[in-house]
């Protein structure tokens, strides 16, 4: 077992090795441990410029944002200016999607758990301005609601938007403004960045996508749409920084100096389950509001959860029960296999905790009927066809829509065999991780309703 005066020596001796034999272009780890946090870089903000990697450059957190939103609504709870179990139309009369009915009574705690159930990757631009979420929301009202609140999880980006223009409704002030004003500023965090305007006074990484010859290169686009904030287009900090926010959870809600940014029972309440997942690949065994929960092979709580914009990956674990955490922050390459070796190890070394292992093909997978699951599947982001081929393997393929073939995302082809029960796993991983899709509901016709992979996309055919 790693001491955590062991910490500091071990990423000065294997992190920047590490990051270079993942091929990320650059890196900052940082690791709490009681009262210390340790913290290493290693590579280069941008292949394009080559300026170093340092522990107080700004990456993307991405999708980690949710829990800066999640925590915003949980303040107002607090003050008594929201109560999670009323429908959002309480508070914002204007919210709709394409079901009325389902519009009008789904509530709050549906939205953080991403259990509202509307289609939840519409990344519309909607300008610059202070009201770009405001505008946002008002773009709904013809957005697909797939399955009654409350039923099942499915990730939900615009949820999130939803509850970031909660947050301006009821604080009568922007989001960003709000984030920085109630948990950065009594936090005394100095890196969090909630737009370029901000990043661009610090050492900032730019994401990597594939280049022609397939190694990453810099990405074009710094950001996504400015109105996805709450959902985590750009939000930008250093590692340490991160972990501020989480210490100020794991000390029950209270700052630094001793005020209190959030109650303890909010705080505890937050890390409670309030959906279970199917078993999906790189995702948890259930959700709080706003955490992802992992069940560790030892049966002990992990909370946390991961992150993506373009080209930028981050990922945060923390054990509450031994008073760590580790925030990860990386610009490209093969981000998971880092996870792995750095992320996953100190978890092991510092708490003797596992992560559970992901999903993997088995060696010899059953024989099925796919014919209950094949055809084709649609959202917003992605045309999926699941196919059977003459020789009887079934294959899965995945065609970029929208935004996410705008920024540069190549069409997916995959050759799944069965798991278990109505679910399949990619034969093939990408970037470590081998996919699995759960097929779920009827149609009617004795086919599948749904496929899910952390996502539900609804059957189109």
């Amino acid at each position: 077992m790693m001491s955590p005066g062991d910490v500091d020596a071990w990423l000065s001796e294997h992190f920047a090795r590490l990051v270079r034999e993942h091929d990320v272009p650059g890196s900052v780890v940082a690791v709490l441990a009681g009262d210390t946090i340790a913290e290493a870089a290693g590579g280069v903000l941008s292949r394009s410029t080559g300026v170093e990697a340092t522990t107080d450059s700004v990456f993307q957190i991405g999708s980690i944002t949710k829990l800066w939103t999640s925590t915003l609504v949980m303040q107002l709870v607090d003050d008594g200016l929201v109560d999670i179990d009323r429908p959002i139309r309480t508070y914002l009369p204007e919210f709709r999607t394409s079901d009325e009915a389902a519009s009008d009574t789904m509530t709050v705690r549906q939205l953080l758990s991403h259990t509202a159930g509307f289609e939840g990757d519409i990344f519309t631009d909607t300008g610059r301005g202070e009201d770009a979420i405001e505008r946002y929301v008002a773009t709904l009202g013809e957005v697909p609601q797939l399955f009654e609140p409350g039923l099942t999880f499915s990730y939900n980006n615009t949820a999130y938007v939803v509850l970031g223009r909660l947050v301006e409704r009821r604080r009568g002030k922007p989001w960003a403004e709000v984030l920085v004003e109630r948990i950065a500023g009594p936090l005394q965090l100095t890196h969090v960045s909630p737009s370029p305007f901000e990043a661009i006074l610090h050492r900032a990484a730019v994401g990597h996508v594939a280049g022609p010859d397939g190694r990453d290169v810099a990405a074009p686009t710094w950001a996504l749409a400015p109105s996805n904030a709450p959902a985590g287009a750009m939000l930008a900090m250093t590692p340490r920084d991160l972990l501020g926010f989480v210490r100020m959870h794991l000390a029950g809600g209270s700052a630094p100096d001793g005020s209190v940014v959030l109650k303890p029972e909010t705080v505890a309440a937050m890390q409670q389950r309030q959906v279970e997942l199917p078993r999906l690949a790189g995702m948890g065994s259930a959700w709080g509001l706003g955490w992802e929960i992992i069940d560790a092979k030892d049966g002990t709580t992990v909370i946390g959860h991961d992150g993506g914009t373009i080209g930028q990956a981050a990922f945060l674990r923390i054990l509450p029960e031994h008073g760590v955490a580790v925030a990860m922050l990386t610009n490209g390459g093969d981000f998971f296999g880092l996870f792995e070796d750095v992320l996953a190890h100190l978890l092991r070394e510092l708490a003797g905790v596992e992560l559970p292992g992901r999903p993997v093909p088995p060696a010899t997978p059953a024989d099925i009927d796919p014919a209950p699951y094949l055809g084709r599947y649609r959202d917003t982001i992605y045309d999926i066809t699941v196919s059977q081929d003459a020789d009887g393997a079934i294959w899965l393929d995945r065609v970029p829509q929208d935004i996410i073939a705008e920024i540069g995302e190549k069409p997916m082809r995959s050759r799944l065999v069965h798991l278990e029960n109505d679910s399949l796993i990619a034969v093939e991983d990408t970037h470590g991780i081998h996919p699995v899709y759960a097929f779920l509901g009827d149609d009617g016709s004795g086919r599948a309703k749904y496929i899910h992979y952390g996502r539900v996309v609804s059957r189109a055919d």
